[in-house]
């Protein structure tokens, strides 16, 4: 097995679930302390790895399918967040959100697609619920992973009949590192500490909690076995039934108190 972005948070995850089933595990990323404390706690082996860059992607599954024969599974999970909408978005910043979440995944997939086929293995993407819905201010960071759901689906469409099959994952708010980063500004703008702030954003889920990393890693795990042998071009939410929620009827709910501002524009017809 291969996964991208092993360093910490739902990439290590995955990594400590299929390393105590039993399986070899290989964990790539740019921050070489990073993969080697996962590396040192689960027996993965660990691999500094950009995945933007094709050469050194061609380098990663080289040495990861001469490490262990093969290469049965792949869970690309690498990416990066840049907050912003289209006006607010720098250049730089949707180019770095492309070149990892998006063009590093169609590197990694292209490269380590011969031998998927070859022992008709199994792809998992880890999206984003940001995939699924547009929130304000993430317009940018929604269209790549959006564009890694559809890479992963047309790698299943295409690849299917050969023994492959590729399905997505769409975490919502889970508790990691980079998430416990967003949290304490987010918090700290309000005056609260990281579980505070976790329990505000998760206000309107459903479960009213977001999602430990060991969670999201249970679902990649399971769409990896042989126990999801017909699961193939599937996008399923991880995310306490967030993308279920209807927002129009949220104002009917009686755990929820919401207030008016101005600003707002007035229905079809007004002024």
């Amino acid at each position: 097995m291969l996964v991208t972005g092993g360093g910490s948070g739902i990439g290590a995850a995955v990594a400590r679930r299929l390393t105590a089933a039993g399986d070899q595990v290989a964990i790539c990323g740019r921050r070489a302390d990073a993969l080697r404390a996962v590396a040192a706690e689960t027996g993965a082996l660990d691999l500094v790895c950009d995945v933007g860059d094709a050469d050194a992607v061609a380098r990663l599954v080289g040495s990861v399918t001469a490490a262990f024969g093969r290469l049965d599974g792949l869970v690309l999970n690498a990416g990066v967040m840049e907050p912003g909408g289209v006006a607010e978005l720098s250049p730089a910043g949707w180019s770095a959100m492309v070149s990892a979440n998006l063009t590093g995944a169609f590197l990694v997939a292209r490269a380590a697609l011969p031998h998927l086929i070859a022992s008709r293995g199994a792809v998992v993407s880890v999206a984003s619920v940001a995939a699924l819905r547009a929130a304000s201010g993430m317009g940018g960071y929604a269209a790549t992973k959006a564009g890694l759901a559809m890479l992963t689906q047309s790698l299943a469409v295409d690849h299917a009949h050969e023994g492959l099959r590729a399905n997505v994952v769409c975490p919502g708010w889970t508790v990691t590192e980079m998430a416990d980063e967003e949290m304490a500004a987010f918090g700290a703008e309000r005056g609260v500490g990281v579980p505070e702030a976790y329990q505000l954003v998760t206000a309107l889920v459903p479960q009213r909690r977001p999602a430990l990393a060991g969670e999201v890693a249970a679902v990649v795990a399971w769409l990896l076995s042989a126990e999801a042998s017909y699961v193939n071009g599937a996008v399923i939410p991880v995310d306490g039934s967030a993308a279920a929620v209807d927002p129009g009827t949220v104002a009917f709910d009686p755990r929820v108190s919401l207030r008016l501002e101005g600003g707002g524009g007035g229905p079809p017809g007004t002024a």
